[in-house]
């Protein structure tokens, strides 16, 4: 516009030195003035349009970010079909991607350059790029979130088609010769102008074909709506496909309970815990819903059509090369581009992958041949839409004429939806031939090279592929859920799940506790549960057994006695410090009561204020005990410390206040221990605090060594559990849990246990 302004100014000079013009000028002046006004006004609205397209590149970047550590953490886990762990369709992405794609959202603001129409068409091309790296996102979901996120995403890509068209219509997005003229109307200064193009006299380069933007938009909307259709028929799969994998699922866990004899803690050794931590994992990867919609027909033709998305995208970058941006968004345009530019690059990696890795995982002759049927649509696929049909629609009214209408209104539109749904699938089985073509060639090829090299070489060596070379055994082939039966997966696909197991764990090896080892090795048995046992239960009538509230009491004396080295002081903080870790997973499996969770809640706070600042229930315990002599004593100082505590909160615990149910949980713990403690000391001489230390240091280890015989039981509750979303994350924390505490296990199992019942172990 201020070049506008420009031109009125030098016609008003005109007139001004021209004499015989004095009418021209007040009636120049009439008309120029208001739109003279109207542009100084403009220009100064659109002053922050710049920092607005920065705010653009800034969350086209958030999301570019979140794409590269879906890609790196794939690559990490050798998880060639990438799955969506950071990047994935939630409300929080969604309204970042909303501000990402800002530019063809804008229908009112011009954008006449060459760069800025390119800007415009490559955030198009970003949300293709968007929209297929968050397919798999869509397996995570329970019923209610897949709803919600779809009809998001319904409404944000359905409102930025609209906008395009309305931008088509009114000429926003133009063609290139539109383009080139509306800047050459403007005579902006250091505009790179193709002047022969506009005057007509020489033939358009070879690009300038590609730079009908109008055609351009045109085919992303086309693929926009497509990538939505993809994704809801996606959804209706996946509704009925989780329940088909969810019984397959719960019959392989019945045939791994009585295969390795689960529901007998005793008999759980390391390697049936492994070969348990096989199967659930075997079971949990294929079973995946986010495994299972990475590999289907509709995620390889999204990863086709991102792919050409981004094809077109590299076209019209280098159309645009040299050209200049006249917007008011500025000099953030070329940032805005290149961002997404990087991010639509980026991005296709992943959904190609994709495409690729799921071949590979089913890749077989008799595959190949099922597939090429493009016309046999599988039964999951419309089992929801087909459920549907035949269940009646709950309604919030009594009558019964519109009840009438409604279920003879619902049949037509769910069986149209039925065969749309078919289309859609046999369409995207079709688009799905492009990367088996391809893959088939690239085997051919490599198939044909390594017969060269035999040849040449004279040997007489059998090609056999790596993947083939070792058969895995046949007790985890029955542990392969898929949506078909007459449908396995390629045997090296097994093999590869196998390894990533068998690599987890081995990693998970390297990771012992070593100070826990070492602290285990300070008692032969058990003594410190029977230490804790030789009295009367105190807390038993208010609060129920905890294994972390003793061990913190009995560190919380130890740590505090002022004639101990600081650098044993400090090897037994970390040595129990490991062993609450553990403690936690075993009081969280087989102790998730609401009255033990309090429990568990109340001594990981005071655990942490010991660690930490070294206090207890906010006393400097360190200031307190200094001088206090005897072992006796400080023992003394804890009781009658604890005893107060629990005498004032008990008159305040009616508020429900969380911190003073803390705080008397431990009070009381502490009263305990310090009871139990003097009333051995009664029976003997006066101790050392030396050898109080001790003491301390052989009841934490037993208690310790009692608490994780249980962690046999926790690892194969853990491989185990009832969402099918969350199944896969607890069957690795079993595998990182059974590597980390490989040692321990086999040490504890060679202590000799107390006669008790399978059921009292924990």
């Amino acid at each position: 516009m201020g070049t506008n302004v420009t031109y009125y100014v030098d016609q008003l000079l005109q007139l001004v030195f021209d004499k015989n013009s004095s009418n021209k000028l007040d009636s120049f002046l009439q008309n120029t003035l208001p739109i003279i006004h109207e542009a100084e006004q403009q220009n100064r609205y659109s002053k922050p349009m710049p920092w607005i397209g920065i705010y653009i590149a800034s969350a086209s970047l958030v999301c570019i970010l979140a794409m590269a550590v879906d890609l790196l953490h794939g690559l990490r886990n050798r998880k060639l079909w990438f799955p969506c762990n950071y990047f994935t369709l939630n409300a929080a992405y969604l309204s970042v991607v909303a501000v990402a794609i800002k530019l063809p959202m804008d229908i009112n603001n011009s954008m006449p350059g060459g760069g800025d129409q390119a800007a415009k068409l490559g955030s198009m091309a970003f949300m293709c790029t968007v929209m297929a790296n968050q397919m798999p996102s869509l397996g995570t979901m329970n019923n209610k979130e897949l709803l919600a996120n779809i009809i998001a995403l319904v409404v944000l890509v359905i409102t930025l088609i609209v906008n395009v068209c309305i931008q088509i219509k009114t000429g926003v997005v133009s063609s290139y010769l539109e383009t080139l003229r509306s800047v050459h109307s403007l005579h902006l200064p250091g505009y790179i102008i193709e002047l022969d193009i506009i005057r007509k006299t020489k033939p358009l380069s070879p690009y300038a074909y590609f730079r009908e933007n109008r055609i351009i938009a045109i085919i992303y909307v086309a693929m926009l709506l497509v990538l939505l259709i993809i994704q809801i028929c996606s959804a209706l799969m996946i509704l009925n496909s989780k329940r088909i994998l969810e019984s397959k699922y719960q019959a392989g866990h019945e045939r791994a309970l009585s295969d390795l004899e689960l529901k007998r803690p005793g008999s759980l050794t390391t390697e049936k815990l492994k070969q348990c931590v096989g199967y659930y994992w075997v079971m949990a990867e294929t079973g995946s819903p986010q495994f299972m919609t990475a590999c289907s027909a509709t995620t390889s033709a999204s990863g086709v059509i991102c792919a050409l998305s981004t094809i077109l995208h590299i076209i019209i970058m280098l159309s645009t090369i040299n050209q200049g941006y006249a917007s008011d968004y500025g000099w953030s345009i070329p940032v805005i581009f290149l961002t997404q530019f990087m991010g639509v690059l980026l991005g296709t990696i992943a959904p190609l992958c994709r495409c690729f890795a799921s071949l590979s995982f089913k890749m077989s002759k008799k595959w190949i041949w099922e597939h090429m049927k493009v016309f046999k649509v599988e039964c999951y696929w419309t089992g929801t839409l087909l459920h549907w049909k035949k269940s009646s629609i709950p309604f919030p009214f009594r009558s019964r004429k519109c009840k009438v209408a409604l279920e003879k209104l619902k049949v037509p539109i769910l069986s149209f939806s039925i065969g749309f749904q078919k289309t859609v699938v046999i369409t995207c089985k079709i688009i799905s031939l492009i990367p088996i073509f391809l893959m088939v060639f690239v085997l051919l090829c490599f198939n044909c090279w390594k017969w060269l090299k035999v040849m040449f070489k004279g040997s007489s060596t059998v090609l056999v592929n790596k993947f083939e070379q070792v058969t895995p055994d046949t007790n985890f082939n029955q542990y392969v859920l898929q949506l078909q039966v007459d449908m396995e997966p390629a045997e090296r696909t097994l093999k590869g799940i196998l390894k990533s197991v068998n690599r987890l764990i081995q990693k998970a090896k390297k990771q012992q506790p070593e100070n826990l080892m070492k602290l285990l090795q300070k008692s032969s048995g058990f003594e410190g549960v029977q230490y804790f046992d030789s009295l009367p239960p105190l807390l038993s009538t208010e609060y129920p057994d905890c294994w972390s509230l003793p061990l913190l009491s009995l560190t919380t004396i130890a740590i505090s006695l002022p004639d101990i080295r600081e650098d044993i002081v400090d090897s037994l903080l970390r040595s129990v410090s490991e062993g609450l870790l553990y403690v936690s997973h075993v009081e969280e499996s087989l102790n998730a009561t609401h009255e033990c969770v309090s429990i568990q809640k109340a001594a990981k706070m005071s655990w942490l204020e010991v660690e930490v600042h070294n206090k207890w229930l906010g006393y400097k315990f360190k200031d307190h005990v200094r001088q206090l002599n005897t072992a006796r004593n400080i023992l003394d100082w804890f009781r009658d410390t604890a005893k107060n505590k629990t005498e004032v909160e008990s008159m305040e615990i009616e508020d429900s206040d969380n911190n003073l149910v803390c705080e008397s949980a431990c009070a009381k713990s502490m009263y305990h221990i310090t009871t139990i403690l003097l009333s051995y000391q009664d029976t003997n001489d006066e101790v050392s605090q030396e050898k109080l230390f001790e003491q301390l240091s052989s009841m934490i280890s037993g208690i310790l060594a009692a608490c994780l015989t249980n962690l046999p039981q926790v690892i194969a509750m853990k491989c185990h559990t009832s969402s099918i979303e969350k199944r896969e994350a607890s069957v690795y924390a079993a595998a990182q849990l059974l590597g980390e505490t490989t040692q321990i296990i086999n040490k504890l199992q060679n202590r000799e246990l107390p006669s008790l019942n399978p059921d009292e172990f924990p």
